[in-house]
């Protein structure tokens, strides 16, 4: 199933949270808090002014993205996780 986001909707496939360090050091679950990376897989139309014109958002299927852990709601389709957030919840794309 394809997931097709609308308005200023955006669907993120989240990058797998690692549990431990690259030295094998195992990260605790409160130092899981930092932010998200993730790949838009879907983005809307935009969203809508105060006078009824659609403004485009700033990121494109394909940019990687950082936002906050918790943010949007999950999503789970065809064995997938997928997060649903607004534009407003990105705080970077990676580039």
């Amino acid at each position: 199933m394809k997931i097709k986001t609308i308005q200023d909707k955006i669907c993120v496939k989240p990058d797998a949270v690692e549990t431990k360090t690259a030295g094998g050091i195992f990260i605790p679950d409160n130092a899981k808090d930092a932010p998200v990376k993730g790949v838009v897989v879907s983005v809307g139309t935009g969203s809508i002014a105060s006078d009824g014109t659609v403004v485009p958002l700033n990121v494109s299927e394909g940019d990687t993205i950082v936002y906050a852990k918790g943010a949007g709601e999950t999503v789970e389709t065809d064995d997938e996780t997928f997060v649903i957030i607004t534009e407003n919840q990105i705080i970077a794309i990676v580039e």
